[in-house]
């Protein structure tokens, strides 16, 4: 019988796409210092012994540039603070959704209400609403009364909502 294989992991979506130390395959970077100083155009062995002299690591930021950009920091540091970041930006995020309401045109007024009181409930939960008028057969002759219906609820709604 074969193992069994463990699924990948996909709770991390993050896939880091910097190059790091020994990753870096181009022969000359522009070297950054962990402050954010420029240090200048150096060999990648010479940038790399940089940054290994410090204990830190040597992270391409740049890759497109001609040379690529390197900076000297420390990896899983910048990491870390990468995803505390994309942590708060979805944190922040907000979800619409967009509820539908059908109605009728010959409704009835208790039948209305409910609907209405549906409507205001949805607004104030923040989602968005779509409210579709449903004609059946000759109903199709009196566009009029499904629009008056639509203004009326908008009428009645508009503290609430917006158009």
């Amino acid at each position: 019988m074969r193992p069994r294989r463990r699924p990948e992991d996909r709770t991390r979506p993050v896939v880091h796409t910097e190059r790091i130390n020994d990753q870096i395959r181009v022969p000359n970077v522009r070297l950054v210092g962990e402050d954010g100083e420029q240090i200048g155009i150096k060999s990648t062995d010479e940038a790399r012994e940089y940054a290994y002299s410090r204990n830190l690591d040597l992270v391409e930021v740049a890759a497109q540039a001609d040379p690529p950009v390197a900076r000297v920091m420390d990896y899983g540091k910048y990491r870390y603070e990468q995803e505390q970041k994309a942590k708060v930006a979805r944190k922040h995020q907000s979800q619409i959704n967009v509820k539908e309401i059908k109605l009728r045109p010959k409704i009835g007024i208790h039948d209305y209400e409910t609907k209405k009181g549906h409507v205001v409930r949805f607004l104030n939960g923040r989602a968005k609403v779509k409210v579709t008028i449903m004609f059946r057969g000759r109903e199709n002759l009196h566009p009029e009364r499904g629009r008056d219906l639509l203004m009326r609820l908008a009428e009645d709604i508009k503290e609430v909502g917006q158009e």
